[in-house]
């Protein structure tokens, strides 16, 4: 009875006009698109509401000035209301592309550029089945970019939607080959990748050695010769254009005969620093014209380490470094005395870090096409010579619910949409050269992360080094890995594994299988949500019958990045896996300014740990108060670990151990294809054993990488932790006393008003006749007795010196860039931020007294100097400038210490605690470490290719 009714069927199909033919073929094709593998799924929106309609927009202004003048104002922007002025700030300066009448005004333009443009991509590729698919795509990512959920890294943001075949990807590894031509062409191409926005690794351990000859008589320059051509160009180039600077990574292998060289590299570099500053240079001043002297300093430098060279160290045997071309042995050293010189030369300048190159080797998914030697600057991707990752992160605190659970369908459906538009990302995108476009279609490598990890924890009143905090970092890397990994096998199934999956199909499969069996590992009893473990339990099961099934599309999938700039866009506490960096914050203000406040999380860890409203009030007024969580009232001496931060407070005893920071990332490497990016903060008192012990814990551990970072260790400070016993020396004296120039009773003055991070506080000068500088008073408001009666003996000394005739210069470089609480930003546009109170002091003194050609010494502008409010007075026709009674061409002869007084102060040089790289570069805010890399949290300004 069905035979002929089908045929009728088929017969009248046959038999309709050409144009109900046609329409019934195309209903055909769609039934058969429907059959197909769907790879995205309506969640976060609404098909009768679009996204950009269910929040409220403002408009604001935005400002960004910097040591040059105003380097953004904007005015009338457009910005979802919950958007923080700062996030604004990110998106306004940063990611608003266009010029002119023709620049982007709202996150609407900003975001719909990006998202149609991915979505049209995917169209052409094929990766939807239908128009309501690809709107279904749209829809979602629109939602999660706009509720901060999570972000592209920037150089999508920068150039997707404005140029035909942008250059999307952050990161590139590159390679480099024992001859001339190769040498220029990777110097070549990683100036192209920094032009883009981006940032490159290359390990340099095929180059000759400096001892090994050339074919033509001679012998080779050696690799760091060739790094010092290389850093050179990467300085000259700012990367983006007008988005941010250049970003590398060097690595060379632990028996390369130039390795010593190599490891001393930028210790050697930072000696010329401190001789700089004792000479009176502001080495703050990143925009400091010494800085042109001062090599490598555009690069992350790492040494990579193998199992075997561990155990030598371990077992104390001797190491031996190999020529390039003979393989012979170049020299032979106990390996302990060279992981010692890692270690010391890591203790003075946070330079190298190593690579565990044997831990890398077992987790490579494409090892039958080609070893892993290098990685980007951060050292969060590492996988084939010339390849490109493209990364993205996920806000992690929009994943918890109230009830301190974590939001698994949700966090899974933002794992999926953003995998997925990276994909798409991976085949429209332009790449540096034709051999790093080739391995990116071939291996399709993508480097979803996510960043506020510290925050989630907090917020969940989690110690961050405790059990409990690495159980649950742990479970959600290992249900985002599992999750990418399951939708990469879908993908295949649609579209194809990826080309290189056919030759690498056993070290892919045993790599997700080994991802799988390290579930096992997460300790659940810390887990109090257990759905979490199952999930991701369950999700690395099905991933890994997927891809037993079909392939994978992505040879990697995850990363964790440093995340420094999108994290500031996301509103995160924290970036990519770091804990808080303090407890307190600067927010900028509406209209410019800046304002301290408390973490957003710590009201939220209080609020877990069942403290009342009104205690939790008393315990946020002391932390913006006193800067500490230590002593605040109420608190209870257990809960102290809970908001324990990255670095220790000023006025605290309390941080992180670095142990702490080292476990963390053992609990999430597992679940990672590439390697984490992370800043080892270590306190200033950590002695150079210790991070050797800290480098051998974290390859016990199963870390991929590991870079130190000593509190103050670009500081002009001696090695040793210990205080020495002083030793006698020679001292200066002079052979006529000093002779003190009196003022009158009634003198001239003017009082300046200043603020530092909060701190309310006045100064008060007098002059002579002459208008030079003769006494000050230094009052600051609501502080103790102490504290003024310190101010005003302070006060009273520099006066005695200033009427003995010791320059005010000299003076200036002994107290500016003194560091101590309280610092931070300024009220004052000419010092927008100092390092102490005795820092703005004597920058004011400078700028209000010294000749336009001595504040460059001071990192001050010549345009931002102070004039005098007073009435002009009568000046004598000569005055001695440096006061009277001390001639300054006066020859000085070692004499007795007892017979020091007057020179003392005028000859010692400052030895400041300002580590080079805490002031932003374009716009003197405060730079803080994400991963291995410095980001501002004013402007978002980052020296990383990574954010």
């Amino acid at each position: 009875m069905s035979s002929p009714r089908v045929a009728k069927k088929k017969v009248s199909t046959i038999t309709v006009g050409r144009n109900s033919r046609i329409h019934s073929i195309s209903r055909i094709k769609q039934v058969q698109n429907e059959t197909r593998v769907s790879l995205v799924r309506r969640y976060f929106s609404r098909p009768d509401v679009h996204p950009f309609d269910e929040v409220k927009w403002e408009k604001r202004d935005i400002k960004i000035s910097g040591p040059r003048g105003t380097l953004v104002d904007a005015k009338g922007l457009e910005f979802p209301k919950f958007w923080s002025h700062n996030a604004a700030s990110i998106a306004g300066s940063k990611y608003f592309r266009g010029s002119g009448d023709k620049r982007e005004t709202s996150v609407k333009q900003m975001i719909t550029r990006v998202v149609k443009t991915i979505t049209a991509w995917g169209e052409l590729s094929g990766y939807f089945n239908s128009k309501n698919e690809a709107k279904i795509f749209e829809d979602e990512l629109t939602h999660i970019l706009l509720y901060q959920k999570a972000a592209f890294n920037s150089p999508v943001w920068f150039n997707v939607g404005v140029r035909e075949k942008p250059q999307c990807s952050a990161c590139f590894i590159l390679s480099v080959n024992d001859n001339m031509e190769s040498i220029m062409e990777w110097i070549s191409t990683e100036a192209s990748i920094f032009k883009g926005g981006s940032g490159a690794g290359v390990n340099l351990s095929k180059l000759r050695s400096s001892r090994e000859s050339l074919t033509n008589g001679g012998y080779s320059s050696g690799p760091v010769s060739f790094m010092r051509g290389a850093d050179s160009v990467a300085g000259m180039i700012k990367s983006g254009g007008a988005t941010r600077r250049a970003a590398k990574m060097v690595l060379l292998n632990i028996d390369h005969p130039d390795v010593m060289e190599f490891i001393r590299c930028k210790a050697e570099e930072e000696k010329k620093v401190r001789a700089f500053m004792a000479a009176g240079y502001n080495m703050q001043n990143l925009n400091e014209p010494a800085w042109n002297s001062i090599q490598f300093q555009n690069a992350n430098n790492s040494v990579r380490l193998s199992d075997e060279f561990l155990k030598a160290v371990e077992n104390g045997r001797d190491w031996q470094t190999r020529f390039i071309k003979t393989d012979e042995v170049a020299d032979t050293y106990p390996a302990r005395d060279l992981m010692r010189e890692i270690s010391q030369a890591a203790w003075e300048c946070a330079d190298p870090g190593v690579h565990y190159k044997t831990t890398i080797d077992k987790w490579h998914t494409a090892s039958n096409t080609g070893p892993i030697n290098g990685c980007n600057p951060c050292s969060e991707y590492m996988h084939l010579d010339n390849s490109a990752c493209n990364l993205a992160s996920i806000n992690l605190m929009h994943f918890l619910n109230a009830d301190g659970t974590f939001k698994i369908r949700d966090f899974t459906q933002a794992v999926d949409v953003v995998t997925l538009a990276q994909e798409i990302i991976v085949g429209q995108s332009s790449y540096p050269t034709a051999k790093i476009e080739q391995t990116a279609h071939d291996f399709r490598q993508l480097g979803l992360g996510f960043t506020n990890l510290g925050g989630l924890l907090m917020a969940k009143a989690l110690a961050y080094d405790s059990d409990e905090a690495r159980g649950w970092a742990g479970a959600i890397t290992a249900l985002m890995c599992g999750e990418a990994y399951r939708l990469s096998a879908v993908i295949a199934s649609k579209m194809g594994a990826y080309n290189g999956y056919g030759k690498n199909k056993e070290p892919q499969l045993k790599v997700i299988g080994m991802h799988r069996d390290k579930v096992k590992e997460i300790n659940s009893k810390f887990l109090d949500d257990k759905k979490l473990y199952a999930a991701a339990a369950e999700i690395w099961n099905e991933a890994f019958n997927l891809a037993k099934k079909h392939g994978v599309r992505n040879s990697q999938v995850t990363v964790i990045a440093p995340t420094g700039t999108i994290a500031l866009m996301m509103d995160c506490a924290c970036t990519g896996v770091e804990p808080l960096f303090a407890p307190l914050v600067y927010k900028q203000l509406v209209g410019g300014g800046y304002m301290k406040f408390v973490a957003d999380t710590i009201p939220l860890a209080l609020k877990e740990l069942k403290y009342s409203p009104k205690q939790i009030t008393e315990i946020m007024k002391w932390i913006e108060d006193k800067g500490v969580v230590e002593g605040a009232p109420g608190l209870k001496e257990e809960h102290l670990p809970v908001f324990d931060c990255a670095v220790k407070p000023a006025a605290g005893t309390r941080a992180i151990h670095w142990q702490g920071h080292v476990k963390m990332v053992a609990a999430v490497q597992p679940f990672i294809s590439g390697a984490i990016s992370k800043t080892f903060n270590m306190a200033e008192e950590t002695t150079v054993e210790e991070i050797q012990d800290a480098y051998m814990l974290g390859w016990k551990l199963g870390l991929k990488a590991f870079a130190v970072y000593r509190d103050g260790c670009k500081a002009a400070q001696p090695l040793s932790t210990k205080k020495k016993k002083e030793e006698p020396q020679a001292q200066l004296t002079l052979n006529v006393g000093p002779q003190q120039r009196k003022l009158p009773a009634v003198r001239s003055s003017e009082t300046h008003k200043f603020t530092i991070a909060g701190h309310q506080g006045f100064l008060t000068y007098s002059i002579y006749d002459d208008a030079s500088l003769a006494e000050i008073f230094i009052r600051i408001a609501k502080q103790g007795s102490t504290l003024a009666g310190l101010l005003d003996t302070f006060a009273i000394a520099v006066s005695m010196a200033l009427q003995h005739g010791v320059p005010l210069k000299k003076l200036c470089h002994q107290f500016v860039h003194g560091r101590y609480e309280p610092m931070g930003f300024t009220e004052n546009p000419n010092i927008p931020v100092v390092s102490s109170i005795t820092d703005y002091i004597f920058k004011y003194l400078a700028l209000r007294f010294l000749p336009v050609a001595d504040l460059a010494e001071f990192g001050l502008e010549s345009s931002n100097r102070i004039e005098s409010h007073m009435p002009k007075l009568n000046t004598p026709a000569e005055s001695p400038s440096a006061g009277l009674g001390v001639n300054s061409d006066l020859v000085m002869e070692n004499l007795p210490a007892k017979e020091l007084v007057g020179a003392k102060l005028a000859a010692k040089k400052s030895e400041s605690v300002i580590y080079a790289g805490t002031v932003c570069k374009l716009c003197g805010g405060m730079m803080i470490r994400t991963g291995t890399c410095l980001t501002c949290r004013q402007c978002g300004e980052a020296n990383g290719g990574c954010s």
